[in-house]
């Protein structure tokens, strides 16, 4: 009898440091990072690490309770998982009040690297915040469905097929306005010069624009037109300073057109900075711990002559990666700034991309 009551209160004992074990083990996984899978119908369990993240004075019980809740007592429970997880992850980037910093889950990531390269099915336009946070119409690219609808740079988006944008994400914008080719859509957009807001119906199209194209204005002047800074824009400008140098021998000035141009990656900004600039420093990065990185000229380019007279037109949907590329110029060739205001962004976003094709963009 004494033994059975010994046994019994080592099986008690042992109970209690197995359910004690398991509760630190599910907040010790948890908080660094590792999956914990339960197969249905066994008694396994997989732990899985997913990177190794600094939670220092983090509690995520608050986040967990909800989870379980969400799962387990919602009236329209079972959930998809992946897409909790996306939603988490989107009110995260938005509770830091910052509108470039954007996470892109895989199919959005694609659809805007698509258009960076510029390809894709939509209206041709490109969106940001005004100062107030209202969602504009940065610039309507070369060609496109948007501006031969005589959509403008600046036009406030102030609803999408009838309903209103107020608080709406860049990517929320994004997929209500993209769509298949021949379908349309309607924006419903305010305009300084116009007292009440009006309806514009856009047809989607497919969108394939060149990022570089030029024409010879006569008088040794050459016009070049640059919308974007994307994958494959280096190439595209190589190609027409190449024939502007064999067509335009006797060449004098280059007007350099980024207006309603968005921007692109900073490599690009300065790859074409280069062209003009001999040597030094085209634009100073300045990160948010203090620390300065210099972006200097990187490699010999054929527009360097300094009696080569230089005019960039702006206006205000010249953005990001053209403003990097109009003040270098102003500044190292003393190039003449013609048109409107930029847009003023003045920040850098780095992409970091993640094995499964989403990624995020985050203000540095």
């Amino acid at each position: 009898m004494i033994m059975i009551k010994i046994r019994s209160v080592q099986s008690i004992i042992t109970t209690i440091l197995l359910v004690l074990l398991g509760v630190f083990a599910g907040y010790y996984f948890g908080v660094r990072g590792f999956e914990i899978k339960v197969k249905e119908g066994l008694s396994k369990i997989e732990v899985e690490n997913k990177g190794t993240v600094n939670v220092e004075n983090v509690d995520f019980s608050r986040f967990w309770e909800v989870w379980d809740i969400i799962n387990n007592k919602h009236i329209r429970k079972p959930f998809d998982k992946n897409k909790l997880v996306e939603g988490a992850i989107n009110g995260m980037i938005e509770s830091i009040d910052d509108p470039y910093t954007s996470y892109f889950n895989p199919v959005e990531n694609s659809e805007a690297m698509e258009s960076l390269n510029g390809l894709y099915e939509g209206i041709g336009a490109q969106l940001g915040y005004d100062e107030g946070g209202g969602l504009i119409v940065v610039s309507p690219l070369d060609g496109s469905p948007a501006q031969n609808a005589g959509v403008l740079a600046g036009d406030k988006i102030l609803a999408i097929s009838g309903e209103e944008t107020l608080g709406i994400t860049i990517e929320q914008a994004v997929n209500k306005i993209r769509g298949n080719a021949g379908t349309s859509i309607v924006l419903t957009l305010a305009r300084n010069i116009k007292p009440e807001p009006f309806d514009v119906s856009i047809t989607r199209g497919t969108i394939k624009l060149d990022s570089v194209i030029w024409e010879d204005k006569g008088d040794g002047i050459a016009y070049i037109r640059l919308s974007r800074f994307g994958g494959e824009t280096n190439k595209d400008w190589l190609k027409a300073v190449g024939e502007i140098k064999a067509e335009m021998p006797n060449l004098d000035g280059i007007i350099l057109d980024v207006r309603n141009n968005p921007g692109g990656y900073l490599d690009s900004a300065v790859y074409i900075s280069s062209e003009f600039i001999k040597n030094g420093v085209v634009v100073n990065e300045e990160f948010s711990d203090g620390s300065k990185q210099s972006y200097e000229v990187d490699h010999n380019g054929v527009l360097t002559d300094n009696d080569l007279k230089i005019v960039v037109l702006i206006n205000g949907g010249s953005a990001s990666a053209s403003e990097i590329v109009a003040g270098a110029l102003k500044e190292r060739r003393q190039a003449l700034l013609v048109g409107a205001r930029s847009f003023g962004k003045g920040t850098v976003q780095k992409s970091e991309e993640f094995t499964d094709g989403s990624s995020v963009h985050v203000t540095i």
